[in-house]
Parts: C-alpha cells; sequence; structure tokens
C-alpha cells in the first residue's frame, strides 16, 4: 500500500511537469496557405571557402496563422535562420539558407520545411559548384 501511494504521488509530481511547452499553444493550427516566390536557388560557382546565402521568400495566403514548426537541412554544411513566431494571413516572411562552401564540386541540397500548412513539408533545394 505504501509503495502504491509513493508510485502515485510521483507520478502526480511529475505529470505537472510535463506540459505543451509550445509558444503557440494559443493559435490555431488549422490548416494555412502559403505561396512561396521559388523554391530553389542556383549560387552558380562560388569560390572555395566563401559563405553564400539565399532568402526564400514566401506569404501565408490563408486564412489562419502559418507556424513554421522545424525547418531541416540535409547536411551540416547548410544552416537556416526562419521565424520562431506565426505569420498571420497576409504577411510576407522569409527563411535564409546559408551554405559553407568549403568543399570543391558541384553540391545540391535540400531544406525540409514543416508547417501546418495544408502542404505540411515544403522542399526547398540549392545547388551550384565549388571552384579554386
Amino acid at each position: 500500500m505504501k509503495n502504491l501511494l509513493i508510485i502515485t504521488l510521483m507520478f502526480v509530481s511529475l505529470s505537472s511537469f510535463v506540459g505543451n511547452n509550445n509558444e503557440f499553444e494559443n493559435t490555431s493550427l488549422d490548416s494555412s496557405e502559403v505561396l512561396w516566390e521559388a523554391d530553389s536557388h542556383n549560387f552558380g560557382e562560388i569560390p572555395q571557402n566563401k559563405a553564400v546565402s539565399v532568402d526564400f521568400k514566401f506569404t501565408n495566403t490563408g486564412d489562419s496563422p502559418l507556424v513554421i514548426t522545424e525547418v531541416k537541412t540535409s547536411c551540416g554544411c547548410t544552416a537556416s535562420n526562419y521565424p520562431k513566431t506565426a505569420i498571420q494571413p497576409g504577411e510576407t516572411s522569409k527563411i535564409t539558407v546559408d551554405y559553407n562552401a568549403k568543399k570543391l564540386g558541384a553540391f545540391s541540397k535540400t531544406i525540409s520545411v514543416v508547417t501546418n500548412a495544408d502542404e505540411q513539408t515544403k522542399t526547398l533545394y540549392i545547388k551550384g559548384t565549388v571552384v579554386e
């Protein structure tokens, strides 16, 4: 009986610490729509060891706030910066993608953008050739 009481108290204590820490908890995650200006970018020839970046601009064309929940790059040579707050209907924003051109030769990378839009995962593409 004593063990059951201890287990119950531990469960109640732990469950009070577990919660939704999502900053968007008051934001409706109904479907939204995104219009991208472009979903790919060709850097062309890039000098080796030169960092380059591109902004992928988009507009929330839906009726509800757009939330970007995650942006995943295909390798460690690519980084991204994206809005951490909801994009309201009609608003325009951007995702900045940086590429570190250390390795010589042609490259093609993907960036997966996960949102609450009708198309929940959008793939963006960058490519180019690193030269000496």
